[in-house]
């Protein structure tokens, strides 16, 4: 029988089938792209006369499933376990140079002495390590980290071939874009927790702890300081979702994982050093390193919050244009080239 006289093939993924595809998987993308899903309580089939909740549930914890790979997958990969065991040193070194530093009978960040804020406390009270820590690994490591992580995110997948399967399954571009956001996203939240733990726990090994004077002057008390690192952690995170929507978008644009990564990392060496430049200060409030710094206003009393808004509003200017644009380029993309 020839191509004409045969049945019509269903679409497949990206405006033509995955060919190399088993059949199965072939039936289960052209379900996808229809809108269905496959039949069986994990897909989601409709059961006759139960209405559309038989079809809304099993959707929505297939939705929680695929996160929960996602993460798992994340976070076995020893490339984000090296990112986070580098995270977790370097509270260590810096605590321990300024123990030996101190020890040596000189002043760590003293006056004229350079280095990120708060080092000059730090051997007063252990905790400030942790607002030094994070003040230290926020230019640099903390996105390069989310860098490689939302680069790899989607242009990893279609290094590895992988990418077309994952739509076979009933998920959708969209759920599966903003699926790996949302993982990058929690790996922001996870790579500063762990500088922040790491520098508390060293800071308590080698300095004293208790109360801490703010940068205004005032006291206040051990757990009222513990309340603002927590805080500062919060702020930090959040600071880096700019980062991660830019690195996604970048994702979209190339399958080489290295790439992609690659180039998230230079885009974000490239607005460092624009950032420093004062013939673009007229410029450099819209980029978003711009105020990633303003957390210290956090260990004010009163706390300014001026500029922690204005950096917290954009990073949400960045992830929804970035997103979108993500968002534009993967629904179009043919993952089958």
């Amino acid at each position: 029988m020839s191509r004409a006289d045969g049945p019509a093939e269903p679409d497949g993924v990206a405006a033509g089938q995955d060919h190399g595809a088993p059949a199965g998987r072939r039936g289960a993308t052209a379900l996808v792209r229809s809108g269905g899903a496959p039949p069986g309580p994990a897909g989601g089939a409709q059961v006759p006369g139960s209405g559309t909740a038989a079809v809304r549930t099993p959707r929505v914890l297939w939705t929680f499933g695929l996160l929960g790979s996602e993460l798992l997958t994340t976070f076995r990969r020893w490339r984000t376990l090296a990112l986070l065991g580098v995270l977790a040193a370097v509270p260590v070194l810096i605590g321990v140079a300024i123990r030996i530093e101190t020890r040596d009978g000189s002043s760590a960040g003293g006056e004229g002495g350079g280095g990120p804020a708060f080092i000059a406390q730090v051997t007063n009270n252990g905790l400030f390590l942790v607002f030094t820590a994070l003040a230290a690994t926020l230019p640099f490591f903390l996105p390069m980290a989310i860098g490689v992580v939302a680069g790899d995110a989607l242009a990893g997948e279609a290094s590895a071939g992988t990418l077309r399967y994952l739509l076979v399954a009933p998920a959708g571009r969209t759920r599966l874009l903003l699926t790996k956001y949302a993982t990058t996203m929690a790996f922001c939240v996870v790579a500063t927790v762990v500088v922040a733990v790491s520098a508390l726990a060293v800071g308590a090994l080698l300095f004293p702890l208790g109360e801490l004077t703010t940068i205004s002057g005032t006291r206040i008390s051990l757990g009222e300081g513990l309340g603002r690192a927590f805080l500062i952690a919060l702020v930090v995170a959040a600071s880096l979702i700019g980062v991660a929507a830019l690195g996604l978008f970048v994702s979209t644009l190339t399958n080489s994982g290295i790439a992609a990564m690659a180039t998230t990392v230079g885009l974000l060496i490239t607005v460092q050093i624009l950032d420093q430049i004062p013939q673009l200060h007229a410029l450099q409030p819209y980029f978003f390193s711009h105020y990633w710094l303003s957390f210290a206003d956090l260990m004010r009393d009163p706390v300014y919050w001026d500029d922690i808004v204005r950096n917290l509003g954009l990073q949400g200017l960045y992830a929804v244009v970035f997103g979108s644009a993500a968002w534009a380029r993967f629904s179009a993309k043919d993952i089958t080239a």
